[in-house]
């Protein structure tokens, strides 16, 4: 047998093992909407505003899978999920994807049954204390009574790090962000504990948000995506390059403003990115315009991050290791080619 004839017959098995296994797509689409785990309310990620209208950074990823799919982005059920309920909510089919602020680990992949599809955004683990204390350092925290929320990997990195560096610590759990955010803000803890990122949400929310400061410690890697079950490569592919397209599109140019100019563009990588060469979106199972129903409808990368959690937001977080990886961060996305 050729080459040419065995990478064939391998194409056409794994065709037809996707086929067998390629059924939340489908699903989605005979229910006619897509149904997207959330967080209960963390500012500038996923929060319910007025008339229960959810917004922030992962509601709108679950809004490009919806452009994707639908070119609608409107057409999702937000399912808020506590931080024990979220992956059990997954495995158990309720819904059909988690966007929602979770850390990447290997336990959670080997054991649970799910899979991470890409890193949307990378954080890691912080603390925020009030000014009057005075405390510039993590190490200062050393026998300092510090709220964290249970049933996270919050827990596991606290007492790592203050157990490497050899010092004293107290730790008060709680069963939710809200419940820790609201101790330490009545004055319960010395410091709160989590992803530098929530922490920014959370300080706002503070009755005097300039009586409080963020450290700069930073004491673990948190990276942070969808996740979705690992029965089916199709779905994962598609959530996976959502992503990637909107990473693609940033590092093109092409954005909300000027997509009609790049539907005429003659570069071949806009081109493919934008579905009038190849047929990418086919592979995917969607349509040939997917990316360009995604960047119209939802913005790339670089859209989605200013508007709910960058500089130009309340949170004003800076893009830092979440620049691309040619402006000094590490985002990058493989080519669609």
């Amino acid at each position: 047998m050729t080459i040419k004839r065995i990478f064939s017959a391998i194409t056409l098995l794994a065709l037809a093992a996707t086929a067998s296994q390629a059924q939340t797509l489908k699903t989605i689409r005979d229910r006619g909407q897509l149904i997207c785990g959330v967080s209960q309310g963390l500012l500038g990620f996923s929060a319910p505003g007025q008339q229960n209208q959810w917004a922030g950074f992962d509601v709108d990823f679950c809004r490009a899978l919806a452009a994707a799919v639908f070119n609608d982005p409107t057409k999702i059920q937000f399912v808020p999920l506590s931080a024990n309920d979220r992956l059990t909510a997954l495995v158990s089919k309720r819904i059909d994807v988690l966007s929602r602020n979770t850390t990447w680990t290997l336990g959670r992949e080997a054991e649970l049954g799910v899979i991470f599809a890409a890193t949307t955004f990378y954080d890691g683990q912080g603390f925020m204390v009030r000014q009057a204390l005075r405390i510039e350092s993590a190490p200062e925290l050393a026998d300092k009574m510090i709220c964290a929320q249970s049933g996270t990997t919050t827990e596991a990195n606290l007492a790592d790090y203050f157990r490497n560096n050899r010092l004293p610590y107290k730790v008060a759990t709680f069963a939710t962000a809200d419940e820790a955010l609201n101790a330490y803000g009545n004055g319960r803890c010395d410091a709160l504990t989590s992803d530098v990122s929530q922490l920014h949400g959370q300080r706002i929310t503070l009755r005097a948000p300039d009586d409080h400061v963020i450290l700069p410690d930073v004491i673990s890697k948190e990276p942070l995506g969808p996740t979705v079950r690992q029965d089916d490569p199709q779905w994962q592919n598609i959530v996976k390059w959502t992503h990637f397209a909107m990473v693609n599109a940033e590092e093109l140019g092409v954005n909300r403003g000027n997509l009609t100019d790049a539907l005429r563009s003659q570069r071949p990588d806009i081109r493919r990115l934008l579905g009038l060469e190849g047929s990418y979106g086919e592979q995917l199972g969607l349509t040939k315009d997917w990316v360009e129903r995604i960047v119209r409808l939802v913005g790339n990368y670089d859209e989605v991050y200013e508007r709910n959690v960058g500089t130009g937001s309340k949170l004003a977080i800076p893009r830092g290791i979440n620049s691309l990886w040619d402006r000094g961060g590490i985002q990058y996305a493989p080519p669609i080619r």
